[in-house]
């Protein structure tokens, strides 16, 4: 079953949801702030859990205390999908239990 792209009227008010969480149009995005190193690698290993479970990936950074999140479907032209918000919301369930900011 193909995966539709959203509108941007539609990701922008599921964004309201989900604050901390941005749009370029093409792309939804989110930087996490952690306490140290070791807070951030350990959620870059759930994330990957939420990820493998979903069967959709983003693409990740992790830095000494950051982890950045950048997400869209390639299957629908590289657009956000409903996929890309789920994930984020996931996401978002978890990183408080981190300390993520």
């Amino acid at each position: 079953m193909a995966v539709e792209p959203l509108s941007q009227k539609d990701v922008e008010e599921r964004l309201q949801e989900l604050p901390g969480w941005t749009t370029d149009g093409e792309r939804i995005s989110r930087t996490y702030r952690f306490d140290g190193h070791f807070q951030a690698a350990a959620m870059v290993v759930h994330i990957a859990q939420i990820q493998e479970e979903l069967g959709h990936h983003s693409d990740a950074t992790l830095g000494y205390n950051t982890v950045s999140l950048s997400v869209n479907t390639h299957s629908a032209g590289g657009k956000v999908t409903g996929l890309d918000v789920e994930l984020a919301r996931r996401i978002e369930a978890v990183a408080a239990g981190h300390g993520g900011r």
